[in-house]
Parts: C-alpha cells; structure tokens; sequence
C-alpha cells in the first residue's frame, strides 16, 4: 500500500487553511476522515497497479523488490485486502457527506480506468495523474463544504502535472534501452520532448501562483512567492543534479526543501491568520 506515498494526501488539507478554516476545530474531524479515505483508496489502487504490472516490475532495477513482484505476496491475498480497503473507504466517505463520497468514488474510478488502460496512452497518461490530485484537493474542500476556488484546482493541477513529468524523465534516463520493457508508454517520450514540457509546465506553476497572491483578497500572500519559486527551482536542481526526480518523497530529506516548506507553511498561515484576527500592519 505504500504508506510512504501517502503524503501525496496532504493536498486535502489545502482547503481548510485556505479557506480560513484551519482554527475550526468542529471541521477537523471531516478533513482527516477525508485524509483516512484516500490513504485507503491510493493504498487500494497501489496494490492493484502492481498485480497488474507484476511481471513489468521484475524487469525494474528497483520495483523488483516489491512484495508482489518479489513473490513474498499473493496476488489474490493483495486483491482481497485491497477490496476489503475500498468499501471500507467508501463508507467512511458516506458518512461524513454525500459528495465526499462521490468524489472519492471518482477518484476510484478514475485511477483504477489509467491502471487498466490509460496509462498506455501518451499524455492521457499524465494528466490523468494530475486530475487525481486534482480531486484530492476537491475532497478537502467538499469534506467540510467550502467553495471549490479555480486557484485551488489551477495550482494543484499543474503541481501534480511538473512532479508526473519530472517522474517520467527519471524513468526514460533510468531504464534506458529497457524503459520500454517495464512501461510500454516510455517508449513514446524523449528526454528532450519532457524537458520541453517541464519548461512550459514550471513557468505555468509559477505564474499561475503569483496571479492568484495578486488577486487574492490579502494581498500580503504575494510575500510568499519568492519561497515558493525557491521550492520550485530546488526540486529541479535536486532532480538534475541528484537524479530524484522518480521518488519525489526524498524532497523531506533535503534541508533546503525542508526548510522552504516550513517557512512557505508558516508564512501563509501567518500571513491568513494574522489578518482574520485583525492585528496592525497586516
């Protein structure tokens, strides 16, 4: 299931400090039972991904490792708990609102569709990837019933879509001549053709972030954008110079991302909070 991919979920929590909710503590218990779900959910999709990509696996220098592809697990044992996991997700989903248990069955639905088949298909394959972090953030937002801001989608999108293609270009330079025998659609990129769409997709990102601290109705948010290019610019140094880039959790051991991220977090909260409880110069 993959517990250390997980973090990817804290992109649920985005609603609540944005939305000025971060200090309602009645909400809390929506957001994190939101968190639970889709730990479940990409838990469940992870197992299912590798029951179908089993044999690929042994082909990966470093995927050969894992339970199934290694044969320390069953596939039907993994079926079964990853089933088991699903309903589970789904009904705690229901319980706290209807839409968040719609739109943690689309989630489902629509990972489970790129395991099957959308994975193959060039481009369709990415962006997919990007519109589940997409609902992720969704989720968050509709847990505890606050407007979906086109910001918050916008942002999120194009951050999932730079990490997807950064995951792609590590792939392509990693497996080289056998890229194509562990992901067919690898077959399809070229290093130069990522690199070109990781260009677009970064001045994208960070454009899209400064225009949202512009219009946002606090304009004291525009204090964070030179800590968010920092992040951005960071990774991509990581990446091409330490080769990372395939698993993006190594970014919590870095002490300059670490630190980047701990200065964006808490400056946005104080920028959000400080000015909600009205105190001078803010």
């Amino acid at each position: 299931m993959r517990p250390k991919q997980w973090y990817k979920n804290l992109v649920i929590f985005i609603g609540i400090v944005f939305s000025l909710n971060l200090l309602n503590f009645n909400l809390w218990t929506n957001v994190i039972s939101a968190f639970v779900v889709f730990c479940l959910l990409s838990g469940s999709i992870y197992i299912i991904n590798d029951c179908l990509d089993v044999e690929k696996d042994r082909n990966h220098p470093k995927k050969c490792e894992r339970p199934l592809a290694s044969g320390r697990l069953k596939k039907p044992h993994a079926l079964l708990f990853s089933g088991i996991a699903v309903v589970i997700a789904l009904l705690l989903a229901y319980t706290v609102n209807t839409s968040l248990f719609l739109v943690s069955l689309s989630f489902f639905g629509l990972i489970l569709v790129y395991s099957l088949f959308l994975k193959e298909m060039i481009l369709v394959d990415i962006l997919v990837i990007s519109a589940g972090f997409v609902l992720r953030a969704v989720a968050g937002c509709v847990a505890i019933g606050i407007f979906v801001s086109s910001w918050l989608i916008l942002c999120t999108f194009l951050m999932a879509l730079f990490l997807a293609l950064v995951k792609r270009r590590h792939e392509l330079i990693l497996l080289k001549d056998k890229a194509g025998s562990h992901r067919k659609i690898l077959e399809s990129y070229s290093e130069d053709m990522l690199d070109q769409m990781i260009n677009i997709t970064t001045a994208s990102l960070i454009m899209s972030y400064s225009l949202y601290t512009f219009f946002a109705q606090n304009i004291y948010l525009m204090a964070t954008i030179p800590l968010a290019f920092y992040g951005v610019f960071r990774y991509l140094f990581l990446v091409h110079s330490n080769g990372i880039g395939g698993e993006p959790e190594i970014i919590f051991k870095d002490k300059g991302m670490v630190i980047s991220m701990t200065l964006w977090v808490a400056l946005v909260i104080g920028v959000l909070y400080f000015n909600k409880l009205g105190l001078p110069g803010v």
